[in-house]
């Protein structure tokens, strides 16, 4: 399973950002296609806080902009929403100790991710390599 990180949805979402098209092109071949994918729900919260927030974007989105991006990506038939489980404090557990500070916000997604099997993370966080056992994609063309 691949899993999909806020920056790419940000991306995807802010027509003015050049990581724009790379972005949008990766989540609507995950959308259109018959691979299991996942959005961590970390994800949604941060993408919404971002996205209409006027210290961080510019321009701002309305909430009604930033959930209906949600929706349509969640509409996907082939996408799930990573929800914590049973296994999700064991595996947060064990990934804490390598981080401090914001990175822990990572490492929720990253251990959601782990949770429900999704071993890529397509994102531009660099960050996300300090988790063993989950792979980073960036958005490269053709992939």
């Amino acid at each position: 399973m691949i899993a999909v990180d806020t920056n790419v949805l940000v991306y995807a979402h802010r027509q003015e950002d050049q990581r724009h098209q790379a972005a949008y092109e990766s989540v609507r071949k995950l959308a259109e296609g018959d691979v299991a994918w996942g959005v961590p729900v970390f994800v949604i919260g941060e993408f919404v806080r971002v996205v209409t927030n006027p210290k961080v974007a510019s321009p701002v989105s309305t909430t009604a902009q930033a959930l209906s991006l949600l929706d349509g990506v969640l509409a996907s038939p082939s996408v799930r929403l990573l929800l914590p489980g049973a296994r999700f404090w064991p595996i947060l557990r064990a990934l804490i100790p390598a981080v401090r500070g914001s990175l822990v916000f990572d490492a929720q997604i990253a251990a959601v991710c782990l949770e429900h099997g999704a071993s890529i993370i397509v994102t531009e966080d660099r960050d996300f390599h300090r988790f063993p056992g989950l792979s980073v994609r960036g958005l490269e063309p053709g992939w």
